[in-house]
């Protein structure tokens, strides 16, 4: 009997949701420092109205996870994002690295 996949990804989806809510609520979100951002050093892009959309590591304490994020400013070596978890929203400096575009 064939299982449709479709649905198998929804449920996937949805726990990740909830683990991600589980470690959001047990931690604090980590954010780059004013040292390692060096704003007053290095030129800053602030998005007016921020659309890019991006998968992104953060880290709650020691936890890391993946997000569905939107880039809302950034540097030559970080990005500022913004993302939702559990109706509640977020925002962070991480390392470009840590960002991956998301196709449409």
């Amino acid at each position: 009997m064939s299982t449709n996949r479709r649905y198998a990804d929804a449920v996937d989806a949805r726990m990740n949701e909830r683990a991600v809510e589980v470690v959001a609520r047990g931690a604090q979100l980590q954010s780059l420092t004013a040292l390692e951002l060096r704003l007053d050093e290095v030129p800053l892009t602030v998005d007016p109205r921020p659309r890019r959309r991006v998968k992104a590591w953060v880290r709650f304490g020691e936890t890391p996870v993946r997000v569905d994020a939107t880039a809302a400013r950034w540097t030559p070596d970080a990005v500022g994002i913004v993302f939702m978890i559990g109706g509640e929203e977020y925002r962070c400096w991480v390392w470009s690295g840590a960002v991956g575009e998301v196709s449409i």
